[in-house]
């Protein structure tokens, strides 16, 4: 007899952990309604797919600006751009994918047709906005004194004089010193720097140099050492510059949150952070700082309104130049001389205000830290990497995300589809109906051909299904993950992946039968043999449905995930349920002992005997005496009788 293992002798330890296991999903479902019973139901909840809901699809044609066929660079940024405002919305479930050379189709779930056309139909511009107000996204609590005044600088025949510059509080010119920024200036001018940057009231050419920060005292917040979200008394620049709406915004604006911050400002408003006509707040990872908050005024140049954007290698290093054109050139050359006069410490050569900076931001996204403005800017203008400059690579990068934003690609509707919730719930009727007739199909035949041991592979279905139910409800409640048709048709796959390991298994147990061994001996040296194959099966499952994951996209990819989970669950049960269990059945006399409903009747199987004397005597049962070797077939009919 084989030694016994550690699973022979303590079958119970597999069994208990998957109890465990399926405690600790079945808690995590119901969360802060598992100490309500009657709300239960509103935890079993699974996020559906557009084809198993209500939902809309738009396919948009590509129209580049010079004509002819899009670039697969600009097809690309237009997918990551749509992807990121739908994801921002908090809309689970979409996809954006491309279709031949121009197009590109988009599937929301649960959204209006026109709400969706607007949220990803817009074209995608670049924006030059002034950097009003910056903080860290968080501060300790401690006394922090409000960005103090500076002057208004005097205008007279065209120039201005410097005014007094304004102190930031100590949390915000610690983020904001912390890595040096380029510079920008104009007419042959400079920008340090690119970053995002969101809306605020532009300049009008003519006026006082764009009023500069009042007075904002503030006594601070008392001590707590406890960090909280910062707000505008925190931040240095200058809060008198923003309007009510923008404050409110950039007071709980939270950088980290798991909402996202881009849908922290949607509120509804479809890309409400790149309305160029107003204020905005966005946020910045700023190297070896953190997450950063910043106020932006309204646009004072689009992506539109450059020109001649190109990456040039100076022997003082590698800069990007561009050219302004049109009214633009005009309100971009008043900003920058009041920037460069009202707020540049032209003594020291360092800046006094976030003011100074000049943010680009594309989709309301900033495009690294903002460049300071050294000097005017009109028709044209430089930017630079600041203190250690740009390599080519950064100078090519910041070129390209210009360039996109310079030349963006506009959309044409060519149609627009709309699902609806019967629809979605016929199909998915369907597909409940044809897992239900697989099963019932792999039931029966479980009982037909392995008796008792039918039981082990039906219960073993029922986890599997149990296990795979959680894991899709937990992936949609703390994920985002719908369920689309074709992951159900993963999901069903996966019955012929359990019933498979369970055939593997029941066939080398039975074949160990045959070679006459006792049932406990041949739990395990079946087990052995079985395991590997089991494995190995699994294994190749699993990378196929991997590699369809990473090459495909859309409704295949739920059918490639769904898959893959489904085989990491059969995993799962067979090792912590499957084998257990037929190790304790074989300790019971029913299946022991080899009763002929039980699926391992040695005299059904044509088990034999061992060698004893020269002879091989037939076996009828487990515990039949051994007959002569002259009556095998004789005794084999009438015990099957």
């Amino acid at each position: 007899m084989a030694p016994r293992s550690a699973s022979t002798s303590h079958p119970g330890r597999y069994l208990t952990a998957l109890v465990v296991l399926l405690i600790v999903m079945l808690a995590s479902v119901l969360g802060g309604n598992i100490i309500k019973p009657a709300d239960w139901h509103k935890s079993f909840k699974v996020g559906l797919g557009l084809d198993l809901s209500s939902g809309t699809s738009v396919t948009l044609k590509a129209v580049p600006p010079h004509g002819g066929t899009p670039n697969q660079g600009e097809m690309s940024k237009a997918i990551q751009i749509m992807t990121n405002r739908v994801e921002a919305t908090g809309l689970t479930g979409s996809s954006v994918v491309q279709q031949g050379t121009n197009e590109i189709v988009v599937s929301v779930p649960g959204a209006g047709a026109q709400k969706v056309a607007t949220l990803v139909g817009e074209t995608a511009l670049l924006r030059l906005r002034q950097v009003l107000l910056m903080a860290p996204n968080t501060t300790t609590g401690g006394a922090t004194p409000a960005p103090s005044a500076s002057s208004a600088p005097k205008t007279g025949s065209g120039s201005s004089s410097p005014s007094s510059s304004a102190s930031a509080s100590a949390s915000a010119s610690a983020s904001a010193s912390a890595s040096p920024s380029p510079s920008s200036s104009g007419g042959s001018g400079k920008a340090a720097g690119a970053g995002q940057a969101s809306a605020s009231s532009t300049p009008s050419p003519g006026t006082s140099a764009s009023s500069s920060p009042a007075a904002s005292a503030s006594s601070g917040t008392p001590a707590t050492g406890k960090a909280t979200l910062s707000t505008t008394a925190d931040g240095s620049g200058d809060p008198a510059l923003l309007k009510p709406a923008t404050v409110k915004l950039f007071d709980e604006l939270n950088c980290t949150a798991k909402q996202g911050w881009k849908q922290q400002i949607y509120r509804g408003v479809p890309n409400a952070w790149d309305n160029p006509k107003v204020q905005t707040v966005t946020c910045f990872k700023a190297p070896g700082v953190g997450w950063e908050k910043y106020a932006l005024s309204s646009a004072v140049v689009q992506g539109s309104d450059l020109t001649g954007v190109q990456a040039v290698d100076q022997q003082t290093g590698w800069v990007v130049t561009f050219g302004v054109k049109g009214p633009a050139a005009n309100a971009l050359g008043a900003l920058t001389t009041t920037m460069s006069t009202a707020y540049y410490n032209k003594t020291t050569q360092s800046a006094t205000s976030p003011l100074d900076y000049l943010a680009i931001v594309l989709d309301g996204v900033l495009q690294g830290s903002p460049p300071q403005v050294t000097s005017p800017i009109s028709t044209s203008g430089q930017i630079n990497g600041g203190t250690g400059g740009f390599s080519q690579s950064q100078a090519t990068t910041l070129a390209d995300v210009l360039k996109y934003g310079s030349l963006p690609l506009s959309f044409h509707n060519l149609y627009t589809s709309s699902v609806s919730a019967s629809l979605g719930a016929d199909q998915l009727s369907a597909g409940l109906f044809a897992a239900m007739v697989g099963l019932l199909l792999v039931v029966i035949y479980s009982f037909l051909y392995y008796r008792g041991l039918g039981v082990v592979s039906v219960l073993s279905l029922a986890i599997a299904a149990s296990v795979s139910y959680l894991s899709v409800i937990l992936l949609s409640k703390y994920e985002a993950f719908t369920l689309s048709l074709a992951g159900i048709a993963g999901l069903i796959v996966a019955i012929g992946i359990t019933a498979d390991s369970f055939i593997v298994y029941f066939e080398r147990l039975r074949d160990e039968v045959r070679e006459g061994k006792s049932l406990r001996a041949a739990v395990e040296r079946g087990w052995v043999r079985a395991r590997r194959t089991i494995l190995v099966s699994d294994t190749v499952s699993f990378l196929a449905a991997l590699l369809l994951y990473i090459l495909s996209a859309s409704d295949v990819r739920s059918f490639a995930f769904t898959l893959g989970l489904t085989t990491l669950v059969d995993v799962l049960v067979v090792f912590l349920f499957t084998k257990p269990m037929i190790t304790l059945l074989a300790r019971t006399k029913f299946y022991g002992q080899g009763h002929r409903l039980s699926g391992l009747d040695p005299a059904r199987l044509g088990a034999r005997a061992p060698w004893r004397g020269g002879q091989r005597p037939a076996v009828g049962t487990a515990s039949s005496t051994t007959r002569t070797s002259t009556t095998p077939r004789t005794s084999t009919t009438t015990r099957e009788a």
